[in-house]
């Protein structure tokens, strides 16, 4: 009779967590894709002064997403942004990865430290730290004072995303091309950075994500450029305008496109190369 009830106990807590994670884990994707859903629902909203009641379906705000005063300004300042940031925190990130990784040198635990800190520290606290900061220095706030906080923030990304790459790296490749009479600068430009530029692009679109997506250091030093997201904040006490909606569902769009895209392209090299591989052992 225990065996029974001993067996039936293990089948159930079988079935359970058999079920479990899949039906938790999907309701949670589910919970995650509620506020995309609805952004992009309503960028087919009608247009009117507020955006808050659904009123009837129309592809007037894709047909215009610059409709709103203001929305495509903001959007194009957080693209200047995004990319003179995402930028600057490649080529100082990408350097900074490589000296940390491949040198030995006095405090380099703490420069380690140091580069890993906006990472842990609240976003209050590093714009108004980046704030007293510029104010201090006599900076005018504005775009380049966001470009500045931006980099700080996504060249952490980068150096994170790089040494990773970076660990995989077989360093016996590198002491090829100096045994080839390589300088260090040859090295690193030939060998080292065509193997980096998966991981360079990886950090790149991470980097303009967080700097696109910003709003609390942004709010803190960008004076009086507006950026979408600021845009987004300011409109949203009325009803975010349909086609802010329409911007935002068609960055999520474009985000999906590029990580589909960056599945399915290694995907089909596996595949041209196995086929290749398989027409030679045959032949």
């Amino acid at each position: 009779m225990a065996t029974n009830t001993h067996g039936t106990g293990a089948r159930i807590g079988a079935a359970i967590g058999r079920w479990a994670i899949p039906v938790l884990g999907g309701a949670a994707f589910l919970y995650l894709l509620l506020p995309i859903a609805y952004i992009f629902m309503f960028s087919f909203n009608e247009p009117a002064r507020t955006n808050l009641t659904w009123r009837g379906f129309t592809l007037e705000n894709w047909a215009n997403p610059c409709g709103a005063p203001g929305v495509c300004q903001s959007v194009g300042v957080s693209l200047q942004i995004g990319l003179v940031a995402t930028l600057i925190a490649l080529v100082l990130g990408t350097l900074l990865a490589y000296g940390l990784d491949r040198y030995a040198f006095k405090f380099r635990d703490a420069t380690g430290f140091l580069i890993y800190l906006p990472l842990t520290t609240p976003d209050v606290v590093l714009g108004a730290s980046l704030l007293a900061f510029f104010l201090n220095v006599g900076l005018e706030l504005g775009f380049w004072t966001i470009v500045i906080a931006h980099s700080v923030f996504c060249m952490s990304f980068v150096i994170v995303t790089i040494r990773a790459r970076i660990a995989t790296l077989n360093p016996a490749i590198e002491e090829a091309g100096r045994d080839l009479y390589g300088s260090p600068a040859q090295v690193f430009l030939r060998v080292t950075l065509p193997q980096l530029i998966p991981g360079i692009l990886a950090a790149g679109l991470l980097s303009f994500a967080m700097s696109f997506d910003d709003f609390i250091i942004t709010n803190f030093n960008s004076g009086t450029v507006e950026t979408f997201p600021k845009f987004v904040y300011v409109a949203a006490a009325r009803g975010i305008p349909a086609e802010a909606n329409v911007i935002g569902s068609a960055m999520f769009l474009i985000a999906v496109l590029v990580v589909v895209i960056g599945q399915v392209v290694p995907w089909l090299r596996k595949r041209r190369t196995a086929r290749a591989l398989a027409s030679t052992s045959t032949s």
